[in-house]
């Protein structure tokens, strides 16, 4: 397949000085960022956009980052305004609500559901008006480091193969992992993979008023759902279950295996009962939570999921690639301009890389857990818990709100709480506990469902 006339072609020599591998949200900042610095960028992506990717929902401390790449306004121009949260319990006869106004920083009240195609192909096309050139449905295969660079080999959609050299290679391929794969330093975690079976349906009942486009999070008993309604009139709606659900799955259609999970949600079954699937699509991706055992070398740094990915319950995943993409600009200037503060200035990212999903994992192993639940359904605000968890939920993680202790005590007290209910506590456990196993499906698997 021939490029595109509107794609880019890098120079003869190929030569560069920061390689930008993967065109999401990660690389496409990272590029943008560093093509303000004067560099010369050249961002690569294997695919054409726009193209279809799950993760929908933003968080507010995307806001300021929008901000700062200059693209706010053709961010809201594509979204659908989210000021919080829904929590839908099963086990209760009412749906909890949360507000990212009450959160510490009254100044992050809401964020945005978009079509993640359309996010990412707005972020792409501003990397390259800000100077950074492009090249789609190109895959880099390797990257070899020396010395005084780096030397990639890759190839285009129509077979051609191609070599760029780069004094700096930054990885953002996301979940395909690039470097991290290369240089044997990507650990699954075992204590939490998943899948999520997922779709896009037409003519939903949705929430009203001014919550019509918050997130809404809905527990069932292998998992949760992601409820996400987008600007154009489609919701995006996906089960993310533990492994030994999808086990039991079988020979079962996917399509089927979908409706039936959806139906063991009473609310959300009704709210999709009308409801069609967008090209009677269902689909399937693994859900593995992994991580690097380093995220900088050298002469390379990873960016994003190309790090670390972890469970999507929380919407943190654009945030915390594009955070990293600001970071991460700054890391590359000091390997190009100042060298020799290029190691601390490692050190640092390495901390920074972790926080994020070290914080919003301690939510996401407890949050099917019934103390959780409970906490959730039931949001309340001794010792200014439920304003830092606000916070945390809205991304305010890397700022100077003083969010910590409270977090500490609501831990504090959900601890409490499950001693106090060993049984159901150990329950609860035990069921997530099949988590461990292999679930047999395979990542990416799409099916065409008929209705």
């Amino acid at each position: 397949m021939p490029l595109s006339p509107s794609v880019s072609t890098p120079e003869t020599t190929d030569a560069c000085d920061v390689l930008v591998i993967g065109g999401g949200p990660a690389g496409s900042t990272v590029a943008a960022l560093l093509a303000r610095q004067g560099r010369h960028v050249l961002l690569v992506d294997k695919e054409q956009h726009p193209r279809f990717h799950i993760g929908e929902s933003l968080l507010p401390a995307n806001v300021a980052l929008f901000d700062q790449l200059g693209v706010r306004e053709q961010v809201e121009r594509i979204g659908m305004p989210k000021y919080g949260i829904e929590f839908v319990s099963p086990e209760h006869d009412h749906c909890s609500y949360v507000d990212f106004a009450d959160a510490f920083d009254k100044s992050m009240p809401f964020a945005w559901q978009v079509r993640r195609s359309e996010l990412d192909e707005l972020l792409f096309r501003n990397a390259a008006a800000c100077g950074a050139r492009t090249l789609e449905r190109c895959q880099v295969r390797s990257v070899e480091f020396d010395a005084d660079g780096a030397s990639a080999q890759a190839q285009l959609a129509d077979g051609t193969r191609r070599q760029f050299r780069a004094r700096y290679v930054v990885d953002a391929s996301g979940r395909d992992t690039l470097l991290a794969k290369q240089l044997g330093s990507k650990q699954k975690n075992p204590a939490h993979n998943s899948t999520a079976l997922f779709g896009h349906f037409r003519n939903v009942r949705r929430l009203e008023g001014k919550r019509e486009g918050n997130i809404s999070i809905c527990w069932f008993p292998h998992g949760w759902f992601w409820f996400i309604p987008l600007a154009d009139g489609t919701t995006s709606v996906g089960a993310v279950c533990w492994a030994y659900y999808l086990k039991a799955r079988g020979d079962k259609p996917l399509g089927q295996y979908f409706r039936e999970t959806i139906a063991l949600c009473p609310e959300l079954a009704d709210r999709l009962k009308d409801a069609t699937l967008v090209d009677d699509a269902v689909h399937a991706t693994g859900n593995f939570s992994y991580s690097s055992t380093h995220a900088t070398g050298p002469r390379y740094v990873l960016l994003g999921d190309a790090f670390t990915f972890i469970d999507p319950m929380f919407s943190s995943g654009v945030y915390l690639a594009m955070h990293s993409a600001f970071d991460g600009a700054a890391l590359v200037a000091k390997a190009l301009d100042a060298p020799a503060a290029y190691p601390a200035a490692c050190q640092a990212f390495e901390a920074m890389m972790r926080k994020g999903p070290r914080e919003y994992s301690w939510f996401i192993y407890r949050v099917t857990n019934p103390t959780i639940r409970e906490m959730f359904m039931y949001p309340a605000n001794p010792f200014r818990v439920k304003e830092a968890l606000m916070s945390l939920l809205a991304g305010d993680i890397y700022g100077k709100t003083p969010l910590w202790g409270a977090l500490r005590m609501f831990k504090a007290i959900y601890y409490m709480i499950s001693l106090r209910h060993p049984l159901r506590s150990w329950r609860g456990w035990r069921r997530r506990g099949g988590n461990i196993q292999d679930h047999g499906l395979l990542a990416g698997e799409t099916v065409q469902q008929v209705k």
